[in-house]
Parts: structure tokens; C-alpha cells; sequence
């Protein structure tokens, strides 16, 4: 294997901003409202913003390019590629031939407007292309300063193993959150000992750990998690039997409950959450998350709760479950 990945800073980010809600995924967003939320993300000292081409296909970039502008040589800046891009989810295919590795790139920087990309992840691995044939065109992606380091998500040791013999994977992102422990029982340790990062996106359950939404008709008609088990009919109603129970132990501490739970994501330090944001009040909330004590007997209730496999329902629909690879 080739020797140890590096990132920009040797100390792991307390928290990324996550772009993808910014441009319409969970309901329409104000391009005003999008750029004052990135704006307190960084006056608060963030440096981590995680996008993707998929998002909002390629408007996400733009928004984020457009945002940052002069102040992008002060942010570590993530995009992803691999997925064909498609109104709805199931719409959208995958293609990461190498051939395509490059030119996705290049569009990426021109809606970033910038001239480099400084962890370039395959948003999903493609079951019809080895991966080696995929790494290596990302890694002579990084040959030509177009990257600086890449990444992979929601893969497993295997598939990590056979990039990591071509190129260092320098990190790794999956969901990680009260409701979808499944890195903490493998991935989160091999990450440790391979000296590579683990980011845990959706670290808020998409929203539902906050307790915001109470009912699935509060979930906009363009909203994407209409779309995805954990919300929809008896499995919503368990779920939301969870997240009261979390909202309880928020409330004994004075906090929210999307509070205690982006604490919760990062008590292990050996992951980075990934939090959405759609208002600039949402990066005060992860600010005072980040600042919180907590007992340890409240971990353990909060352990005792949400369990591994807690959650009623698979993340996405059969069809997205199908191009997971986080067991491999």
C-alpha cells in the first residue's frame, strides 16, 4: 500500500458544512438565505464545505462558487462525482468509467470557479467499473493539480483496500448519526488505523433528529425524504417515538435535541459530522453542539435508545440500497 494519506490540516475539522440542502433537496431554499448561511459558517471559523456535482445537478457548486468567491483559498473544498444526473433519485444512474473521471472534474471546477478541488470523492462506486480503472484516473487527476485528495463513499474495507493499493484515499464518507450506527462497527476503527478520515453525512437523520418535522405531510411535495422508508407511514411513527425520546433528555439539559445529537456524532473523535444547514441559525446550533458537556450517564441513555438498527426502515429505497457498498 502506498504511504499514509494527507489532508490540509493534520487535525480533523470539528464539523463540515453540508451544501446539499442549500439548493432545494429538502424544499426551496432563498439564494439569499443560502448565501448568509455559508457566510456565518465561516465567519464562526469553518473551513470544510462538502458538495457534490449531483446537487441540485451542478447549481450546488455554483452556489457554493459564487459564495465563496475571494475566500476560497481560506476552505478546504469537497466535491463528489459518479452519479448521471436526474430530477428524482431514481431517475439517476451511475457511470465512473475512467473516461469520464476527468471531464467531470473539469466541469466541476468551472461551476466552483476555482482552479483545484481539495478532496475529490466518487460519490458511489460503480458495480459495472473495477474500481481500480476509476482510481486511477482520479489519482492522475490529482498528478495534474486538478485534486489535492481523494475520496471514497459508503464503502467498506474491501473496496478501500483495493483504491488505497493504487492511490492513498485520504477519506471516506457514510451516514453516521443516532440512527444509522453502522460505521461504528467496522469502518470507524480501520479508517483510525489506516490514518485516513471518516465524515458522517446526514448526522441530523436528514432533519428528523431535530424533531422539526412532526408529521410526513410537514415534508414539502419536492421533498426528497418522501421518497425514503424512514419516513413514510408506521416507520415514521416509531421513528419519531425515538426522536421524542431524545428530545426529553435535550430538554433535562436545556438544549435542542438537534444539539445533543451532532454532539453525539462527534464523541468518539474519530469522526468529522457532516451538517446540513439551511439558515444561518442552523450554524449557531452546530457551534453550541460542538461547545456542549455532557454526562456520560446521558450517553448511555442516549446509547440505550438508539441502539444499532434502531431506526424502523432502510435509508433509501431499495433501488439506492443497491449501490451502497459499505460492506465491502
Amino acid at each position: 500500500m502506498n504511504a499514509r494519506p494527507t489532508l490540509p490540516d493534520a487535525q480533523m475539522p470539528p464539523y463540515v458544512l453540508g451544501t446539499m440542502a442549500l439548493t432545494g433537496y429538502y424544499g426551496p431554499v432563498n439564494e439569499n438565505q443560502a448565501a448568509a448561511t455559508i457566510a456565518r459558517y465561516l465567519d464562526a471559523g469553518g473551513r470544510y464545505i462538502d458538495t457534490a456535482d449531483l446537487y441540485a445537478d451542478g447549481a450546488n457548486e455554483i452556489l457554493v462558487g459564487r459564495c465563496l468567491g475571494p475566500l476560497r483559498k481560506n476552505v478546504v473544498l469537497a466535491t463528489k462525482f459518479g452519479y448521471t444526473f436526474g430530477e428524482r433519485a431514481d431517475q439517476r444512474g451511475l457511470d465512473a468509467r475512467p473516461e469520464r473521471v476527468e471531464p467531470a472534474c473539469d466541469a466541476s471546477l468551472r461551476r466552483l470557479g476555482t482552479d483545484h478541488i481539495d478532496i475529490y470523492y466518487l460519490h458511489r462506486v460503480d458495480s459495472h467499473v473495477p474500481i481500480e480503472d476509476t482510481w486511477c484516473a482520479m489519482a492522475r487527476l490529482v498528478e495534474k493539480g486538478k485534486v489535492r485528495a481523494l475520496g471514497l463513499c459508503e464503502v467498506g474495507p474491501a473496496i478501500y483496500r483495493r483504491a488505497a493499493a493504487i492511490h492513498p484515499v485520504a477519506a471516506v464518507q457514510s451516514e453516521y448519526s443516532l440512527w444509522s450506527r453502522e460505521p461504528e462497527e467496522e469502518m470507524l476503527e480501520f479508517l483510525q488505523a489506516q490514518g485516513a478520515w471518516f465524515f458522517g453525512y446526514a448526522s441530523l437523520g436528514r432533519g428528523f433528529l431535530s424533531g422539526a418535522v412532526r408529521k410526513p405531510e410537514d415534508f414539502p411535495p419536492e421533498d426528497q425524504r418522501r421518497d425514503m422508508p424512514r419516513f413514510q407511514g408506521e416507520n415514521f411513527r416509531r421513528n419519531l417515538e425515538l426522536v421524542d425520546a431524545l428530545r426529553a433528555m435535550a430538554a433535562e439539559m436545556g438544549v435542542s435535541a438537534a444539539q445533543l445529537a451532532l454532539a453525539w456524532c462527534r464523541r468518539h473523535l474519530k469522526a468529522s459530522p457532516i451538517a446540513g444547514a439551511t439558515a444561518p441559525e442552523h450554524i449557531d446550533d452546530a457551534q453550541a453542539a460542538l461547545a456542549l458537556s455532557v454526562p456520560a450517564e446521558v450517553w448511555a441513555r442516549i446509547d440505550a435508545v438508539f441502539p444499532l438498527g434502531a431506526a424502523a426502515g432502510q435509508r433509501y429505497s431499495a433501488s439506492a440500497m443497491k449501490r451502497l457498498q459499505s460492506g465491502r
